[in-house]
């Protein structure tokens, strides 16, 4: 009789160790689960932040070149960025497609300027 008992006891403990491991592998999944999911929520919050902002951005801008002078400053800030972005690929080992008239920066920044008019009507 002591050896039944000793065999159940055995097998209930088998038992309970089996259901354990079980449920702590359950626990690890979930867990993961819902670490993946908080990552995906904070990222996809990210892309609204920046989206949100860039609106932003666009509608001060669009805004601000309707004022006085506004204009002018888009102009200069195009023509800045036009001589940065050519400074910077100049400087690095690039293949790059070069406009036919490279020495007529104001033709190219007239241009560029040409499309923010359109968009300005």
């Amino acid at each position: 009789m002591e050896q039944i008992n000793l065999a159940t006891g055995a097998r209930e403990a088998a038992i309970q160790k089996s259901q354990g491991e079980m449920q702590a592998t359950i626990n690890n999944s979930e867990g993961g689960k819902q670490a993946a999911i908080n990552q995906a929520m904070g990222e996809a919050e990210a892309i609204r932040l920046v989206a949100d902002a860039t609106a932003d951005a666009i509608n001060r801008i669009a805004g601000a070149v309707r004022t006085e002078g506004g204009l002018e400053a888009v102009n200069l800030k195009v023509a800045e960025q036009y001589i940065a972005a050519f400074g910077k690929l100049a400087k690095e080992n690039n293949t790059i497609i070069m406009p036919s008239n490279v020495a007529d920066v104001g033709g190219l920044v007239a241009s560029a300027l040409s499309v923010v008019k359109q968009t300005n009507r």
